[in-house]
């Protein structure tokens, strides 16, 4: 046989590649426990932030936000603008000690006792992840995808996001925010009950039984 496959590599083995720290997203194991919402988090001429539900793990909580844009007035350069800025990765600008960027769509939760974490600042790179758990809580922007709906060119587009919220917050009240300037949306809360994402969190199952 004229081409053969390459050695193995060092790096090749798993234990080289750990997966996803439990701190950083859902556990692959579980299906959750979902609760429906619907809330509107924001609604501007351009853009509406909506929470349509969370899903409970026994590690933390997903929430599932959608985010709606149109062009509405917007040029179309503009428009292009205001959609890149919903990848955080595709955002300039952002250093310590300076103004956030307007471009910057940011979210957070603040609990009862003034704890709070937020999306600023998050760093993408894998490379960077490891096992040993930061001091929660921890609010992580998950990567996710446009989701393709029917209409013109003036209909709106909607993007999923998924904020993992780790550890599981507090069974109490406590205030999810959300700011974004360059899509019209000044900084808001939106009151979620802890106890019943506790509640729920409880009922999250594996997918798989545990072998015997």
């Amino acid at each position: 046989m004229f081409f053969e496959p390459p050695p193995a590599r060092e790096d090749d083995s798993p234990a080289s590649r750990p997966g996803l720290p439990v701190w950083y997203a859902p556990p692959a194991d579980q299906a959750g426990s979902v609760m429906l919402l619907g809330v509107v988090l924001a609604r501007s001429p351009n853009a509406v932030i909506t929470l349509s539900g969370i899903t409970a793990f026994s590690t933390g909580c997903l929430l599932n936000v959608e985010i709606a844009t149109r062009r509405h007035t917007l040029s179309a350069d503009g428009y292009q603008a205001l959609q890149m800025s919903l990848l955080p990765i595709m955002v300039p600008g952002l250093t310590s000690g300076r103004p956030l960027p307007e471009a910057l769509l940011r979210f957070g939760v603040r609990f009862a006792d003034g704890t709070k974490a937020t999306t600023v600042g998050q760093r993408f790179e894998r490379s960077r992840f490891t096992q040993e758990a930061p001091p929660g809580p921890c609010l992580f922007w998950l990567p996710g995808g446009m989701s393709m709906r029917s209409g013109d060119e003036n209909a709106a587009s909607v993007t999923p996001v998924g904020l993992w919220l780790w550890p599981l917050p507090p069974k109490e009240h406590f205030e999810l925010a959300v700011e974004w300037p360059a899509g019209g949306v000044e900084l808001g809360f939106t009151s979620l009950d802890g106890s019943a994402i506790g509640a729920a969190a409880e009922r999250s199952a594996p997918y798989w039984p545990p072998e015997p």
